[in-house]
């Protein structure tokens, strides 16, 4: 091990670079990356900690930074213990990097978070019924509404992410117009390849918006009103900002979100008595723990159902 002249501040830009080349974290992980350890530099510089080297890192500075995350206040309120968490996260990937490195830091295990930090964390999903009034709320007489139509569809069909809706290419789509569905193959979130299935439903609205595009961009979805001849790609922001207000307008939940598609594709396939195993290989999550907090949704159903059928009442 060997101690750093550099600030930490300084590490940073390596480690977001480590991440990349060593790692293989997509570009999105390491953008939160740099977001949280954002706020981590600027509680330094407000206290006046800046040129701080990682060996001179100890527990009370840690301290000091939970602290600040508890009290600290965005437009009038405080931090979910949630997202304090996710800054806290950030800074143990940093310290963590300092290890592999041989940078004399504080271990990264010295910064412990609640057990239960998980319990905020709820999924959030759409019934059928809200699903059809939020597929039908586009207006698909005119160009925007049919692409805006084709990705709704495709979301809830094959359960993407949204940054891996937006990376998809035109070309990739050549050859659909002679079938009834369509698999795909994707690189998704940590570089792990994985199929994605698109039903006869979104493929129909699929093909009817590409048969709108006479424009050699690559993109798939493209951004309408783009100010230039360039690739007008459509953005995660750009297709959050269309399903919030498709919500409003179809009159379902504002917590709306393109992954609350993807949590509806999953509780739907689960109710409808899927293996897990198979649903965590649809949404391509690395461990099955990931894919188990759907569990947690049926419950309550079964619970129900329970209740109604199984009370004992009857025996009375």
């Amino acid at each position: 091990m060997q101690k750093s002249k550099k600030p930490i501040v300084e590490h940073i830009k390596d480690f977001l670079d480590y991440c990349e080349v060593e790692r293989g974290l997509s570009s999105r992980t390491q953008e939160n990356y740099s977001h949280y350890l954002k706020k981590f530099t600027t509680w330094l510089s407000s206290s006046n900690h800046s040129t701080i080297l990682p060996h001179e890192l100890s527990s009370q500075y840690i301290w000091d930074y939970r602290l600040y995350l508890s009290r600290h206040q965005d437009k009038g309120k405080t931090l979910a213990k949630l997202t304090q968490n996710y800054y806290l996260i950030a800074l143990r990937a940093l310290l963590s990097y300092f290890l592999v490195k041989d940078v004399t830091s504080l271990p990264p295990d010295k910064i412990a978070l609640p057990k239960d930090a998980g319990k905020e964390k709820s999924v959030k999903f759409l019934n059928l019924d809200q699903i059809k009034k939020l597929l039908d709320a586009p207006d698909i007489t005119n160009p925007t509404g049919l692409r805006d139509k084709a990705i709704i569809e495709a979301l809830f069909s094959t359960g993407l992410r949204v940054a891996e809706l937006v990376a998809l290419n035109k070309e990739q789509f050549d050859s659909i117009w002679d079938k009834q569905d369509f698999e795909l193959g994707i690189i998704g979130k940590g570089s792990r390849p994985r199929t994605v299935y698109f039903s006869e439903r979104a493929l129909e609205w699929l093909k009817k918006y590409l048969k709108t595009r006479g424009d050699k961009q690559s993109a798939l979805f493209l951004n309408y009103r783009g100010r230039t001849k360039e690739e007008n790609r459509l953005t995660p922001r750009s297709i959050e900002r269309m399903i919030k207000k498709y919500s409003i307008k179809a009159g379902i939940p504002l917590f709306t979100t393109p992954h609350t598609l993807r949590h509806s594709y999953a509780t739907d396939l689960l109710e409808k008595g899927v293996d897990l195993r198979a649903i965590q290989e649809f949404l391509g999550h690395k461990n099955i723990v990931t894919t188990q907090i759907y569990t947690h949704v049926t419950n309550k159903r079964l619970r129900d159902i329970h209740r109604q059928f199984h009370s004992g009442k009857d025996l009375k």
